[in-house]
């Protein structure tokens, strides 16, 4: 009987996981005995889930890059998900598909490790991504004062290359020895191996769960508990306020803005937690000794599972994200029809859609000849996730972004014009900008980045107005003392 007579027949009778991984081992493509549709069926679901994750993941990617509005701090976090979700699209799905057509894994061993170890990094990274995620709404939402201008652009950096060292930290180890990347399920993949039964690899299994998905788990229901618990009580307080006033109703639906994000990423943690729940649950049957008991198909349907994860996020934002959408179909119109936009929709919010993070006043003023003084004021949001301000009406969206107030009023000839600006934020009043424009000089103090601004502008009251002018309101009666206009 030739050699491979006798692989062919070892592996057509049925095995459990742990023999076939044993056999796996010394075998360059070993095979299981499960029907040829069992294959080719698990092929066709990877390759729809790696399309879709490409092409979806993508366009997260390029709408929140492209989008100014969206391009803050905190949505860094969301860009990185997306971007590790492609990346498990890219790096999976065409290998495990081409490995289910031939019924066998066909790359050869080094290929396997290296399959395994990409699955294993951008999983990890997907979950710790998810932490910082509630992290950050946990302090937006909880803590609005202390978390104001304190996520930066380069902060938030740092923390994403921290969460990817973290990942290659624990996704190395079984290169150097501590367990190993293997064939897994219908042998056609490869993970780490959890079903051998030796003290390291049960050290490195425990381990991994430990602090990949048990303690980051652990985080994530800390944090929305205590959302859940500052929404509540704000909702409350809310409400036993009679009439309230502008500033507690600003900062009321500035939380609400925060919360409707703060649910986006929830049900995207619930998503993905209870796509790697089948997983760990085959994991840890083999750590407890169980190895026995699992069959290959009781291994390959739960990483496909694993795996689909990939295509949450854009799903989920083309769902509940109206700004994405508008971003998309702004930029990609023929996406418009899909995500169920309709042209005038996309036209009746373009103008709070653009204005979201900016807002511009222009004052022009004349001394006989025309001199043109303009402000304009942009902030990006420094707190967080507020983009789904574009879905509520202009008015009463802007909480978290700078608002403007212009006052001009109307003066006497023969006077120069003096202008005073001064900023100041809604939460803290610690922004000033004070401006002379008198003999053309112009001084600035130092100005402090919030997330949410007031900008008043008053001119003197001795201040010259050209007649002719069609930005300035119609010249009133004064009295004789020259005061002011008269009501």
């Amino acid at each position: 009987m030739s050699a491979e007579h006798h692989n062919e027949s070892v592996f057509q009778i049925p095995l459990t996981e742990a023999t076939l991984l044993d056999h796996a081992h010394h075998l360059p493509h070993p095979t299981v005995d499960v029907p040829d549709h069992a294959h080719y069926t698990i092929g066709s679901v990877i390759l729809a889930i790696g399309v879709t994750g490409m092409a979806g993941n993508f366009l997260v990617i390029y709408a929140f890059s492209r989008s100014r509005s969206l391009r803050s701090p905190a949505n860094m976090f969301i860009i990185n998900l997306a971007l590790t979700d492609l990346l498990m699209c890219v790096t999976q799905s065409p290998v495990f598909f081409i490995s289910s057509i031939n019924r066998r894994w066909i790359f050869g061993e080094r290929a396997c490790e290296l399959y395994a170890f990409c699955g294993a990094l951008f999983g990890i990274c997907s979950m710790i991504t998810l932490t910082i995620i509630a992290v950050d709404r946990y302090f937006v939402i909880t803590r609005p004062l202390t978390s104001i201008g304190v996520l930066s652009r380069k902060r938030a950096l740092l923390v994403l290359v921290a969460a990817w060292i973290y990942s290659l930290g624990w996704s190395l180890p079984p290169f150097f020895g501590w367990s190993a990347y293997v064939p897994e399920g219908l042998l056609t993949s490869c993970s780490w191996d959890y079903m051998t039964f030796t003290p390291s690899v049960r050290a490195y299994t425990m381990l991994l769960f430990i602090f990949v998905f048990f303690l980051p788990l652990f985080i994530i229901i800390f944090c929305y508990i205590f959302i859940f618990r500052a929404i509540r009580a704000t909702n409350q307080a809310v409400s036993k306020i009679s009439g309230g006033g502008r500033d507690s109703l600003r900062s009321f639906q500035r939380l609400q803005n925060e919360w409707k994000m703060a649910k986006i990423a929830l049900i995207i943690i619930l998503l993905y937690v209870f796509s790697w729940s089948p997983y760990s649950a085959v994991a840890l049957t083999a750590f407890a000794g169980y190895a026995d008991m699992l069959t290959p198909y009781m291994n390959s349907v739960p990483a496909v599972i694993a795996k689909a994860s990939a295509i949450h996020n854009p799903i989920i934002y083309a769902i509940t994200h109206p700004k994405y959408r508008l971003t998309l179909v702004r930029y990609v119109p023929c996406l418009g029809m899909l995500l169920c936009v309709r042209p005038g929709e996309l036209r009746s919010t373009s103008s709070s859609f653009i204005s979201t993070r900016r807002s511009t006043v222009t004052s022009q003023t004349s001394d006989l000849s025309f001199k043109k003084s303009r402000l304009s004021s942009a902030s990006d949001s420094e707190s967080g996730l507020t983009d789904t301000e574009a879905d509520l009406s202009s008015s009463s969206s802007r909480a978290a972004s700078r608002q403007v107030s212009h006052d001009l009023r109307d003066t006497e000839l023969g006077f120069k014009p003096t202008s005073s600006i001064k900023m100041r934020s809604r939460d803290s009043g610690i922004f000033e900008r004070s401006t002379d424009f008198t003999d053309g000089h112009v001084t600035r103090s130092s100005i402090v980045r919030i997330p949410s601004i007031v900008v008043t502008t008053e001119t003197s009251p001795f201040l010259p107005v050209e007649q002719n002018s069609s930005r300035t309101r119609p010249k009133a009666p004064y009295n004789n003392a020259g005061a002011g206009p008269s009501s």
